[in-house]
C-alpha cells in the first residue's frame, strides 16, 4: 500500500530575513538549522550563495553540521537567457555551496518574461529546463519554484 507524504520546507533563514529589523548572523543562522532539524523539518532553505557574504559563510559553516533529518538547500535562479548552464556564475554559486538540495526559482508570469527578463516564452523554459537538468547532472536534488505561479 502507497503511504502519502508531506515534506516540509523552511525558508526562515532566508525568506524569513526580509523583515524590517530582521538579521541573523552566521553562528545563529547555524543555530536555527539545528533547531528545525532537531523539529523534523524536512528541507531547510538556507540562503541565497553569493548574495551577500553572511550567506557564502553560512553554506561554508554548514559544511560542518551533522543534520540528522533535514536535507539543507541552497537557493538561487534559472540560468540567463543566452548563457549556457554550465557557464552561469549563479549556478556555479549553486553548487559550490555543497548543499544536497538546490532550489530554483523561474518567471511563471508572461509579463515577467518578457518585461524583466526580455525574452521569449520558448528560451523562458529552455532557461528553466537546462537549469534542472545541469544540478540533476551534478548529483543535486532540484525543487522548482515558480515565481508568481498563483
Amino acid at each position: 500500500m502507497k503511504t502519502d507524504a508531506i515534506s516540509i520546507y523552511d525558508t526562515t533563514l532566508r525568506d524569513g530575513t526580509q523583515g524590517e529589523g530582521v538579521s541573523f548572523t552566521v553562528s545563529a543562522k547555524l543555530r536555527v538549522a539545528e533547531k528545525l532539524d532537531q523539529f523534523g523539518i524536512d528541507y531547510i532553505e538556507g540562503g541565497w550563495p553569493g548574495s551577500n557574504p553572511r550567506d557564502m559563510s553560512f553554506f561554508e559553516e554548514a559544511k560542518k553540521l551533522k543534520l540528522k533529518h533535514a536535507k539543507l538547500a541552497a537557493f538561487g535562479s534559472t540560468r540567463r537567457a543566452k548563457v549556457a548552464a554550465a557557464e552561469d556564475p549563479q549556478l556555479q554559486l549553486l553548487l559550490q555551496a555543497e548543499t544536497p538540495v538546490v532550489t530554483i526559482f523561474g518567471k511563471t508570469w508572461l509579463l515577467h518574461v518578457t518585461e524583466i527578463l526580455r525574452t521569449t516564452p520558448e528560451e523562458n523554459l529552455a532557461m528553466i529546463e537546462d537549469s534542472v537538468r545541469y544540478l540533476v547532472d551534478a548529483g543535486r536534488q532540484v525543487i522548482y519554484d515558480a515565481e508568481h505561479f498563483f
